[in-house]
């Protein structure tokens, strides 16, 4: 007769819904606030910060927690150790980490200002779309990851909401770069398609494009965001490239972390652009933070 298996200790169990949440991605949410809340200007209120950087948290943690949850099935075939499928962390208290964390995302957003906090929900609808259906469709999946880091970026900028009706478009730059990395994310563990790999060089072209060419706007310096904009480049552009033309599991997946926290590049080019180089090196700053979190959690 076979005795049952003894209970994990809390700390493993602990570590283990802490993986969930994907740290070192958490970390390129802030990035996102930082640049938004740069872009704002003056108007926006240094008191709106700190709940916004806590609504990104959790919002963003919460997001990626639902998704090994819907993924929890397809999981235990592909990728047994994750702490789902791997028995350290259970599917209902991984879903009630997930909805809590949404929850006190927008609760935080509201405390900045009301149209944080009508963002917040976008996101959140964002989140639960991507989650439960739209990442199965190989177009509507990707370009709805990317509407949830434009909705982020946004967030940044609502610390000063009369300042969103000339900002949005901002909104498009994480967009066309998080479809790039989800697109090619793909084939991860099959395989992808050479296609979808020079798609998604396209896209990331088109991004440093941008950076540079918002320097057509009278509060944004080019010249500022130029040096973070070329570390960016040095940053993805190789690894997609090298995934591009080969596209094994093994390649896709150094890419898609190589996008994934480049995310913190790209935000302090436009922190740059907006505020000048020193607040897009203190946007840089984070990125360290995420390299060491990434080397004990996983990415992706």
């Amino acid at each position: 007769m076979d005795l049952p298996a003894a209970p994990l200790p809390r700390r493993v169990r602990a570590r283990a819904y802490l993986a969930l949440t994907r740290p070192a991605n958490v970390v390129t949410a802030l990035a996102d606030i930082l640049a938004g809340f740069a872009a704002a200007g003056a108007a926006a209120p240094w008191g709106a910060l700190p709940w916004l950087l806590l609504a990104t948290a959790c919002l963003y943690a919460g997001g990626v927690v639902l998704n090994d949850v819907f993924d929890a099935a397809l999981d235990a075939r592909e990728r047994p150790e994750r702490p789902i499928p791997s028995g350290r962390a259970s599917r209902r208290g991984a879903a009630l980490l997930g909805a809590g964390l949404l929850a006190g995302g927008t609760l935080a957003a509201f405390q900045a200002s009301a149209a944080s906090g009508a963002l917040a929900l976008g996101i959140v609808l964002a989140v639960l779309l991507y989650d439960g259906w739209a990442k199965h469709r190989p177009l509507l999946g990707p370009a709805t990851m990317g509407l949830c880091r434009g909705l982020n970026l946004l967030l940044g900028v609502s610390a000063a909401p009369a300042a969103l009706g000339g900002l949005w478009l901002l909104a498009l730059l994480p967009l066309a770069y998080i479809a790039a990395i989800t697109a090619v994310s793909r084939g991860e563990v099959h395989g992808g398609r050479r296609g979808t790999g020079w798609l998604a060089m396209a896209l990331l072209g088109l991004v440093l494009a941008a950076l540079l060419g918002l320097g057509l706007r009278p509060d944004y310096v080019a010249l500022a965001a130029l040096p973070f904009a070329a570390l960016l480049a040095w940053r993805v552009l190789p690894p997609f490239l090298a995934a591009a033309r080969e596209p094994a599991p093994a390649r896709i997946g150094a890419a898609v972390k190589a996008g994934v926290l480049s995310l913190i590049v790209l935000d302090a080019a436009l922190a740059a652009g907006f505020a000048g180089p020193l607040y897009g090196i203190a946007v840089l700053a984070l990125l360290p933070v995420s390299l060491v979190l990434a080397r004990a959690f996983a990415v992706t």
